[in-house]
């Protein structure tokens, strides 16, 4: 029997757009709380409604632990509405994290950026290329605003209403759409554009979250444009290490085709870890899902062993955060020999000046 509105209590509204809304919900057969997006198509445009459809479509399709989970839709004729049921994320999104650490003029740890880093690739790897043989699909409005966190923290991609998808005979696609301060050149030229449009964003987010603010910025779109072509942009703050902006440069070259690929980023030593992690915790969960439907009689081993995964996890974690600690440490003494040397050498001009 299909879903109706009444099988869901509104609780809260979160935010609100041009067509419609998000509003936090409760499920009432389960008590499960959920999230879904109330969206008026009766004054949307053809295209505006092709691209609606569209994202339902995507959300029905793509199923993986780091994109924001579909449930349902309800559709409303009467009232020309439409429901979308998904995965409700506690933890908020980027936008709202970053905003907060501006306002507590604090810094994000290098470690969360990488696993954010990770958990993102391991979506858009599911994106660009299906486990099910599907089309390729851009996201094309990678933000912090669509970047979602769970209440565990795990990262979440969500918001598709801009993705398009690129059959396996189309290699390009040429629509100018996604958002500004993340546009990659090639949008900016209009040119054709394919899935590393989504690493430049992604490049961009990484930097947004070392330096809490875009790499590119103006006070109009002209002027964006302007500094996107050219490709000049701040090194982030010397407290992020030198691999991880190393990294960055990468994914921010201007010409797309010297951009790292998604599965060459999981391959990199320094979010190597973080995937091997995230591949654990699923790994994990999985084994959790299989112990409940087949409910062992003797379940105390397998506890044991997940008791066992996890402190080799924390372990390995305190060893990462140990290692990284000593470089930072390492780097503040050369940075203080560094001052000290050029103390000394304004000393000794002061001395030949006066003399």
């Amino acid at each position: 029997m299909p879903s109706r509105t009444e099988d869901y209590e509104v609780l809260l509204t979160i935010g609100c757009g041009s067509y419609g809304k998000c509003q936090k919900i409760k499920r009432k057969s389960d008590g499960k709380i959920l999230v879904w997006k109330v969206l008026d198509y009766g004054t949307m445009a053809e295209a505006e409604k092709q691209m609606l459809v569209s994202e339902v479509n995507l959300l029905r399709e793509l199923k993986h632990p780091n994109i924001v989970r579909y449930y349902d839709r309800i559709i409303d004729r009467t009232n020309t509405t439409l429901y979308i049921v998904m995965e409700y994320c506690e933890g908020g999104d980027l936008a709202s994290l970053i905003n907060r650490c501006i306002k507590d003029r604090r810094y994000l740890e290098e470690q969360f950026t990488l696993c954010v880093m990770a958990q993102l690739s391991l979506a858009l790897k599911e994106c660009h290329g299906r486990s099910n043989g599907s089309s390729t699909v851009l996201h094309r409005d990678l933000k912090p605003a669509n970047i979602f966190l769970d209440v565990k923290q795990n990262v979440k991609l969500g918001d598709f209403g801009l993705a398009r998808i690129l059959n396996h005979d189309t290699s390009f696609a040429k629509t100018f759409v996604g958002t500004p301060y993340y546009m990659s050149p090639e949008q900016i030229n209009r040119m054709s554009y394919n899935e590393k449009s989504d690493i430049w964003s992604l490049g961009c987010l990484l930097y947004e979250l070392c330096a809490l603010s875009p790499p590119f910025t103006a006070y109009n779109q002209t002027e964006l444009a302007g500094k996107i072509r050219e490709g000049k942009f701040r090194r982030i703050p010397y407290r992020f290490s030198d691999d991880l902006n190393t990294l960055l440069s990468k994914m921010l070259n201007l010409k797309d085709y010297l951009r790292p690929s998604v599965e060459s980023i999981l391959q990199n030593s320094l979010i190597s870890g973080c995937v091997a992690q995230e591949q654990k915790r699923l790994q994990e969960k999985q084994r959790c899902r299989s112990a409940d439907v087949e409910q062992p009689k003797h379940p105390e081993p397998s506890l044991l062993a997940d008791l066992r995964l996890k402190e080799q996890i924390l372990r390995e974690r305190e060893q990462a955060l140990k290692e990284r600690e000593q470089r930072l440490q390492q780097r503040e003494q050369e940075l203080c020999v560094r001052e000290q040397q050029s103390n000394e050498k304004l000393a000794r001009l002061i001395y030949s000046y006066l003399c």
